[in-house]
């Protein structure tokens, strides 16, 4: 049984609400949020180099090149699930992300410039 997904409605809503008032949104709205857009990323950015992880909502799989089978993969990219709204939506730039340390990265593809901002 695969994932379920979660559709364009349900997912743009959560997004506004999060994004507008995040510490205001339930738990179950930011996760909403993560997800969703964490699903887009996976769709437009279609591979398994890089793992894109938000503790405790979820992680993808995204970027064409060589994957990873088993154990830790060698390219993740790690952040809270407000840096990671700001991210997708163009809120925090990629480069301000890793200066402020909001985004940890590790491996030589573990760069999502050019892959976000996927909502605005």
């Amino acid at each position: 049984m695969g994932k379920s997904r979660i559709g364009e409605s349900d997912g743009a809503a959560a997004v506004a609400a999060a994004t507008s008032d995040f510490d205001g949104a339930s738990r179950e709205v930011r996760a909403t949020a993560v997800r969703y857009l964490l699903q887009r990323l996976a769709d437009s950015a279609e591979g398994n180099s890089v793992e894109v992880r938000v503790p405790p909502f979820g992680a993808v799989q995204c970027i064409e090149g060589p994957g990873h089978t088993r154990g830790t993969p060698p390219n993740v990219v790690e952040m809270d699930a407000r840096t990671w709204l700001d991210l997708a939506t163009g809120t925090l730039t990629w480069v301000d992300g890793i200066a402020a340390a909001r985004i940890h990265a590790s491996g030589q593809r573990a760069d999502l410039t050019g892959y976000v901002p996927l909502a605005r």
